[in-house]
């Protein structure tokens, strides 16, 4: 018997499909696209802060010979950050750096990409929200000049939509829907803080603006009749994944990936937590974990995490191949040649 009432959750998550996206059964069907290689990559930082700070789109060539580079190391796959203002072209940012000239250079970084059989991920990484709670640092700004704990409800599925209609009929390029969420700094509740997460609106308390959810992200890349995979990861920074099971959204595509990111700094950084946490979503979904890596310009930790996820069967990509001061940070390379720093020389040797 099939029961005609639903939770309240469930009529919310029904009430957002029909609301975005009328024509979602006649434009979307099942998705048969199935991603079996295995992801072992890099991130490209810059396109996310360039833009905004006047200095340009991307930080470090974008040219065939540095995706030659890349290719040494064995990488099959760049996540990409991105920024809502500037592929939008909204908030007043540099005119030659945003709008249709970002949107122009984005897309044909990610065509030289995947000319060299790269899979690229696409991810909204700084986005729109006057934020004034925790861990916002010094970043009180509405505009896409830091990134955000929550995307905004007033833009960010917009720029999905943009995006997902740019390259929905490419089935490797991977959309992440949202870099790092943090509601749970906003939302001592943890419960509350997953249904922000997932629901946004009305079930996000602490803060300055209205909060997307990631089903409404999610329903405005399917809107476009776009069947790519979606990554979507959890709280504290996309390190918790904890109840992700519980409240990730349905997707009628069926092509959802976790998405986790795992430092040595945070919380779950113990292979106790990874079994715990990380294993039971491996035997239901595919994982992408977006961002590894590891502070002082070692690669002990990232040695041990990367083993465990080969046992997995999990994709992961390093943070990140630019040429910063590793000793501050995980940056892979000394040069855009490909040159290892400490830290890089592990990935490297691992891949």
């Amino acid at each position: 018997e099939v029961s005609l009432f639903f939770s309240r959750d469930t009529r919310m998550q029904m009430f957002t499909l029909v609301s975005l996206c009328l024509f979602w059964a006649q434009n979307v069907v099942q998705s048969t696209v199935s991603h079996k290689k295995l992801l072992r990559g890099v991130n490209r930082s810059g396109s996310e802060y360039s833009c905004v700070q006047n200095t340009g789109i991307f930080e470090g060539p974008v040219d065939d010979d540095s995706i030659k580079a890349m290719k040494t190391w064995n990488i099959n796959s760049v996540r990409m950050p991105l920024n809502e203002d500037c592929w939008l072209g909204i908030n007043n940012h540099p005119s030659a750096y945003t709008g249709a000239n970002y949107r122009h250079a984005i897309i044909n970084y990610v065509k030289r990409l995947r000319r060299k059989h790269m899979t690229v991920i696409l991810e909204l990484h700084w986005s729109d929200g006057l934020y004034k709670g925790p861990d916002q640092g010094v970043c009180y700004d509405k505009a896409a000049k830091c990134q955000k704990p929550m995307p905004d409800k007033e833009n960010a599925p917009r720029f999905w939509k943009s995006v997902a209609s740019h390259f929905k009929n490419d089935d490797y390029v991977i959309f992440d829907l949202f870099n790092e969420a943090y509601p749970d700094r906003a939302m001592k509740n943890k419960t509350e803080a997953w249904k922000c997460w997932r629901d946004g609106g009305d079930a996000c308390s602490g803060f300055q603006y209205e909060v997307a959810g990631m089903a409404d992200l999610l329903n405005a890349v399917r809107c476009t009749g776009a069947k790519n995979q979606v990554m979507i990861g959890g709280l504290s920074f996309a390190n918790d994944l904890s109840r992700w099971l519980e409240f990730v959204p349905s997707d009628p595509a069926n092509n959802i990936a976790a998405s986790w990111h795992s430092y040595n700094f945070n919380p779950c950084n113990t292979e106790d937590c990874w079994e715990s946490q990380i294993a039971p979503i491996v035997n239901k979904y595919p994982l992408i974990v977006g961002e590894i890596g590891e502070n002082g310009c070692n690669h002990t930790y990232i040695d041990s995490l990367m083993k465990w996820l080969d046992s997995k069967n999990a994709s992961y990509l390093g943070w990140t191949w630019n040429t910063w001061d590793c000793s501050s940070g995980p940056s892979l390379i000394d040069d855009y040649n490909g040159s290892p720093t400490k830290y890089g020389q592990g990935l490297k040797d691992h891949f």
